[in-house]
């Protein structure tokens, strides 16, 4: 079985499944009383946050290809994202329903007097047309040039769902200082002079692996 193989047949449903542990515990500890003594506000919280972890796993994929040349990891970022919107989604729904009663004035009202929740809608937006055009048919009809332009949007959902927890935080900001370094460090390994060197790093332990160098 080649590596790709093993991604198609083994890895992507492991992985699919693994993503969507964290919305099983959830919605059961919804229901259960599980999640807390204010289920609602854990709810929206959690989700919120599993959006950012798979935001920031999905731009982790690209730095890690270059780090250990494994190309197949590749077919994971597409599943990391659409479940980064996924769960994103389920945040901002939650939201509605349980906070704002779905009035649109609350909505609006909040959105005008609590920075968070504006930095948090410009966090979710860009990441819906990410999620209707991460198919294969969506970047053949945009063209390869388009498509890639269209998702370096990406990098202003996660500077704002970034930005939106670090609003939202008032006391302990340890949490959010985190998730901010670790988006911090992916942006510095996207750098062209240390993505060089890391696929240099790279070329050179593959040549003295060859060689029987160690």
């Amino acid at each position: 079985m080649t590596q790709l193989q093993l991604v198609e047949r083994v890895l992507k449903p492991a992985v699919f499944i693994i993503a969507l542990i964290p919305f099983a515990y959830l919605l059961w500890g919804f229901f259960t009383g599980g999640i807390g003594a204010n289920p609602v506000n854990e709810f929206i919280r959690e989700t919120g946050l599993w959006g950012l972890r798979l935001l920031l796993l999905t731009l982790c994929v690209t730095p890690l290809r270059r780090i250990t040349g494994w190309n197949p990891i590749i077919k994971f970022r597409r599943m990391l994202g659409l479940y980064a919107f996924f769960y994103s989604a389920l945040h901002l729904i939650a939201y509605l329903i349980f906070e704002a009663e779905l009035s649109l004035v609350y909505v609006i009202k909040d959105a005008v007097y609590r920075m968070y929740i504006t930095v948090g809608w410009i966090g979710l937006l860009p990441l819906v047309p990410l999620a209707v055009t991460s198919t294969d048919g969506m970047l053949r009809r945009l063209g390869g040039k388009r498509w890639q332009q269209l998702h370096r949007l990406v990098y202003v959902a996660a500077v704002a769902s970034v930005g939106h927890y670090l609003l939202l935080v008032k006391a302990d900001l340890r949490d959010p200082l985190f998730y901010l370094a670790v988006f911090l460090l992916l942006m510095l390994l996207r750098l062209p002079p240390v993505a060089r060197q890391l696929s240099g790093l790279r070329s050179s332990e593959s040549g003295r692996a060859a060689k029987g160098i160690r």
